[in-house]
């Protein structure tokens, strides 16, 4: 059975079908439902420093319930976003009763997790409704939209373009490619830091954005719930900022909430 690899588990090919799924992505419920989607027989995610509720790892428990093995890597261990990062040095810190029964444990090199998965038993199951959300709002005295998304995957090019947008998504890049930070011209942006992690990677869309001019934060694994822009708005603490946020008075420490709606009014210095 192969093994396959994937950035992000929302760009999957029919070649996931039946495979071993190696994603950078965050093991949150929303991607678990994607790899089931997608009839993995197999699969392991980035840990993104756990945080919150264990949101970072809520795809483990999900998948279990529909018996199909899984397992994250630890965000201290590989980059997040960066499947060829996990598989040359990438080593499991949680995995599910299936993925155990294959052989997998924890501290083991995600590469030799991957083998053993490829024994698990394939489970051709109906994958959870998804329900990943998307709204737009337009904030009282607000000169641009506010655009919550739970997933950066969901950013419409021409709509969101000038827009605060509020995602759930890790602020890693994607497969290393600075051009997938924001798929949008946003006016400012936030994501989770994905726990930061090793080569502070939960961190590396601020700078590709700065060269954007696009204001860009993170805030706190701890502090919110990774897969869920509501909980950024509403629970985030800022963790990081880029150089253009920090011009329009973002500090570390601060309520995400307060930062981001002042940004919707916030009128451009001319």
């Amino acid at each position: 059975m192969p093994i396959v690899t994937a950035p992000t588990v929302t760009k999957l090919g029919a070649d996931a079908r039946g495979a071993v799924l190696v994603t950078g992505s965050h093991g949150g419920v929303y991607p678990g439902g994607l790899a089931a989607k997608a009839q993995v027989r197999a699969v392991i995610f980035h840990d993104a420093g756990l945080g919150r509720g264990d949101a970072g790892i809520g795809a483990l428990t999900l998948l279990a319930k529909l018996g199909i093995a899984a397992a994250a890597v630890s965000h201290m261990s590989a980059r997040v976003g960066d499947t060829e990062d996990m598989l040359a040095r990438g080593v499991i810190s949680r995995f599910n009763a299936a993925a155990g029964d294959a052989g997998v444990t924890r501290a083991m090199p995600c590469a030799v997790a991957a083998d053993m998965l490829q024994a698990a038993p394939w489970r051709i199951v109906p994958p959870p409704i998804a329900d990943e959300a998307r709204s737009v709002t337009r904030p009282d005295g607000a000169l641009r939209n506010l655009v919550l998304i739970d997933s950066a995957a969901l950013v419409d090019p021409v709509a969101d373009r000038g827009a605060v947008i509020v995602t759930g998504s890790h602020g890693g890049l994607v497969g290393g490619v600075p051009a997938m930070a924001l798929r949008a011209d946003g006016y400012a942006a936030a994501f989770n830091d994905a726990g930061i992690g090793i080569d502070q990677a939960g961190i590396g869309r601020l700078a590709a954005l700065d060269t954007r001019g696009i204001a860009a934060i993170t805030v706190a694994a701890h502090s919110a719930r990774i897969g869920a822009a509501q909980s950024t708005l509403d629970d985030g603490i800022v963790s990081a900022v880029n150089a253009t946020a920090a011009a329009w008075g973002a500090q570390t420490g601060a309520r995400a909430a307060d930062l981001l709606l002042a940004w919707t009014r916030r009128r451009d210095q001319s």
